[in-house]
């Protein structure tokens, strides 16, 4: 049996120990001791979690995403994996576990749904003594959980969640944004996009937090450098049927220049499918596509995306350290790896460096720890985590879908353009409506 692993008591449920009865009882009899004599350290908060942190400490890390359904491929099973060989890296780094006792990845698929997030998060933090919880790809799912986060004080460093509302409406304490958002995607790709291949656009998103994001940070964008959507419609989510758009940007030929696609996953695949199935390219109307993955030029092949310019985190072909993260990852998962799977790794890895630096779990110091560090790693280039709204910036990269003739190796799809630097990439602090609390 491992030795203490955590101390965490909050209403309505026991103490969790791993500990034999003897010590327990000799424990006990300390702590009720030392609870008398010493002084509260700050003051009580109404719906506070009350947590005692003991120097040799369990840590669990929770990977909530969607794990069977339209973003499974983006990260899914494999966003766990990489996780668990940042715990792994870690330990191996450093020898045992960051407060002396085990380190615990445990994983949730949350299916797209808000509610169904909510509720395993609030399992991952009362139940099983979950510090942090990563990934929680899908906009909706990722602003319910931030709102347990807060409500549970607890941390959640969103890796897969697009939408600019983490940092700012339902921004708080206990919530960091880590790997991009819509007004990166927009800034880069609805810029570039604009000024070298058409400025009227028509956008197709879909109908929940993330698209509707999506469709604001893009018009932003593409008015900001010149150009004009004539036209945005929502579609269900998910979705396998694109034609009724499809057939309506025919009809807007020939003023339309460019149909932007601002879905994800499986639902872009289809989009880009159908997209080519209608033969739009060969009719003068470009593709555009918000958000792309490595999983989804897998799906289909460069063939189907072949020019198409976007913005992305990271690039497994980035440079030599990047490689060397995606040979291994491919080892262990036979994928190359998405930028959500690279940004559970280098979370996971950043939340456990923030609590060796903080030297305990405790989340208030965890969250002091992590403010306003700088910092680079595989996948963050020049990082920076804003004190004020708790966004990860650092630079971004357009990129350009290669063609056939261009591929040179399994998973060699994409050539990175430019890179976008830090201060440029996410939206201003001026911009920002954040009030953390």
């Amino acid at each position: 049996m491992e030795g203490v692993a955590e101390v965490k008591r909050s209403a309505g449920r026991p103490i969790e120990r791993y500990i034999t009865r003897r010590r327990f009882l000799r424990a006990a009899g300390a702590a009720a001791a030392g609870a008398a004599l010493a002084p509260l350290s700050r003051p009580w908060r109404a719906g506070a979690q009350t947590a005692v942190h003991l120097t040799q400490g369990k840590v669990v890390i929770g990977v909530l995403n969607d794990q069977s359904g339209v973003y499974a491929d983006l990260s899914g099973k494999n966003g766990v994996e990489a996780a668990r060989m940042a715990v792994e890296d870690f330990q191996k780094k450093y020898g045992a576990g960051v407060l002396g006792g085990p380190i615990q990845v445990i994983a949730a698929d949350h299916q797209n749904k808000p509610d169904l997030g909510s509720q395993k998060a609030q399992e991952f933090y009362d139940r099983d003594g979950v510090g942090m919880i990563t990934d929680v790809d899908t906009s909706s799912v990722g602003i319910a959980v931030a709102n347990v986060a807060a409500q549970k004080h607890r941390l959640c460093l969103n890796v897969g969640a697009a939408t600019t509302a983490l940092t700012n409406a339902n921004c708080n304490r206990y919530t960091f944004h880590y790997a991009y958002d819509t007004y990166m995607l927009a800034n880069g790709t609805g810029v570039e996009v604009t000024k070298r291949i058409g400025k009227n656009w028509y956008l197709v998103y879909p109908d929940y937090a993330f698209g509707q994001d999506m469709d604001h940070s893009f018009t932003s964008a593409i008015q900001r450098a010149g150009g004009k959507v004539l036209l945005a419609d929502a579609t269900p989510f998910p979705n396998d049927d694109f034609s009724t758009y499809l057939i309506k940007a025919r009809t807007m030929r020939p003023l339309l220049n460019v149909i932007g696609t601002m879905h994800a996953g499986q639902d872009v695949v289809n989009f880009v499918k159908q997209y080519n199935q209608y033969g739009l390219r060969q009719q003068g109307i470009n593709l555009a596509i918000g958000l792309l993955f490595l999983s989804d030029i897998h799906a289909l092949g460069v063939e189907a995306y072949q020019g198409t310019l976007y913005t992305t985190a990271w690039e497994w072909t980035l440079d030599k350290q990047s490689r060397e993260f995606a040979d291994r990852f491919l080892a262990r998962t036979k994928v190359r790896p998405t930028f959500v799977m690279a940004g559970n790794y280098s979370a996971t890895w950043q939340y456990l460096e923030a609590i060796r630096r903080a030297g305990t779990d405790d989340p208030d110091k965890v969250v002091a720890a992590l403010e306003g560090y700088k910092f680079s790693d595989f996948f963050i280039r020049n990082g920076t985590i804003r004190k004020q709204d708790h966004l990860v910036t650092h630079d971004a990269y357009l990129a350009r879908v290669k063609a056939p003739s261009e591929v040179k190796e399994p998973w060699d799809y994409v050539t990175i353009l430019s890179t976008i630097p830090a201060r440029d990439a996410f939206m201003p602090l001026s911009q920002v409506t954040c009030k953390m609390s």
